[in-house]
């Protein structure tokens, strides 16, 4: 057993105990730092994301031998490096796999500086309450002379996003007939991936929202169709129906034969479904789903020798980048701010704003104005007086 390799994962299930009383009931940084989680039972994509860096955090304060309690500045600092390169890479990065399968990893690969900057945000949270539950006795956060800009919730402009051109191409891909002699099977993928990638373009969703949403969901009243939709931080919304997402889920429904639209007869089934037609895709399904097809159509648009750097973009999306892409082309096709930030669903305006390249647009046109001309040149021709060859 001496030469059995412990992974990040076994030391924090072997972590032992570590009783230290305070104001909750835990008996390890585990056990604390669920009690911290369970304050967001009701919000359950916030405290899967905070599950998420806080789970990170642990399992490396594990591999160095070390608690929540040690964590110091340059603890803090050497945590930070580690969030934008887990290493070693094998131990700690992976693809997207279920919790229980043994190749899960906590990593995807690096973060980003504003993954990173958000993980941060949380974990100081996190510090603030277990120093109010006595759990910790300092939040090593405080100590950061450069937290005001990197532990705070404005985070810069949305750049992950498909560009309008890039898009159109992926739609047309998308939509591209099968090869003849293709089976259900095939028709039914074909179907789902289409109208996955509409709904995602159309309506913003999150890919929770995606996943859990139920036929019911799509509701008619007064003659206009609208998507009632529970999402982050439960809160409730109706976002209006875009014709040609109409369009989609008909086309779905028809490739699930089911009448075109949905009705009480069917409210609580699931809309996308596994192959079966009857139950539905979890999230992490839905996930590697959208995943797969990014890489499938990285390669097909590489193979047509696309742009290489339509190509990187495609190799580096991820599911959440159709929200960004969704939302930044509505402001680009002129949806007001206000509309655009309801159908969002973002509870502040500026966080919509980081939507909003137009401006960039219009800058950049703007500037094209100052220029190097050749009439510069020519006025040089003739000294001045002040520099006539006369010395001072």
């Amino acid at each position: 057993m001496a030469n059995d390799v412990i992974t990040p994962i076994d030391q924090l299930l072997i972590l032992q105990e570590s009783p230290r009383g305070g104001l909750i009931s835990a008996q390890s940084d585990a056990q604390a730092v669920t009690a911290w989680l369970e304050e967001y039972v009701d919000s359950p994509q916030t405290w899967k994301a905070y599950r998420r860096e806080s789970e990170r955090l642990l399992l490396w304060l594990t591999s160095q031998g070390l608690t929540l309690r040690n964590i110091n500045r340059e603890t803090l600092r050497r945590f930070e490096l580690f969030l934008s390169d887990p290493n070693p890479s094998d131990q700690w990065v992976g693809p997207s796999k279920p919790r229980a399968h043994p190749e899960w990893r906590p990593f995807r690969g690096p973060l980003s500086p504003a993954s990173r900057r958000q993980s941060l945000v949380i974990l100081q949270g996190m510090f603030a309450w277990l120093v109010e539950a006595g759990w910790v006795s300092h939040n090593p956060f405080r100590l950061m002379r450069d937290k005001s800009r990197r532990l705070n919730n404005q985070t810069p402009r949305v750049e992950r996003y498909l560009e309008s051109d890039l898009w159109a191409w992926l739609w047309e891909w998308l939509n591209s007939p099968l090869e003849a002699g293709k089976g259900s099977r095939a028709c039914f993928e074909h179907a789902r991936r289409r109208f996955i990638f509409g709904f995602a373009y159309l309506l913003a969703p999150r890919i929770s929202e995606m996943a859990d949403a139920r036929m019911g969901d799509f509701q008619r009243s007064e003659g206009r169709w609208w998507w009632c939709v529970v999402g982050k931080g439960s809160k409730t919304a109706r976002i209006p129906l875009p014709d040609d997402m109409l369009d989609c889920l008909r086309q779905w429904r028809h490739a699930l034969e089911l009448p075109e639209y949905p009705g009480q007869f069917d409210a609580e089934a699931p809309v996308l479904r596994a192959l079966d037609g009857q139950r539905g895709l979890g999230h992490n399904q839905l996930y590697r789903l959208i995943r797969a097809t990014f890489l499938q159509a990285a390669q097909a648009l590489e193979d047509i020798d696309g742009a290489p750097e339509y190509v990187t973009a495609l190799k580096l999306a991820t599911p959440h980048w159709l929200r960004h892409t969704s939302i930044t082309h509505q402001a680009q096709s002129g949806i007001s701010l206000r509309h655009l930030a309801e159908s969002a669903r973002h509870a502040r305006l500026d966080t919509t704003s980081r939507y909003l390249h137009s401006e960039d647009d219009e800058w950049h046109r703007e500037q094209q104005r100052h220029r190097l001309t050749v009439s510069y040149a020519t006025s040089l021709k003739t000294p001045s007086n002040r520099y006539n060859g006369h010395s001072e």
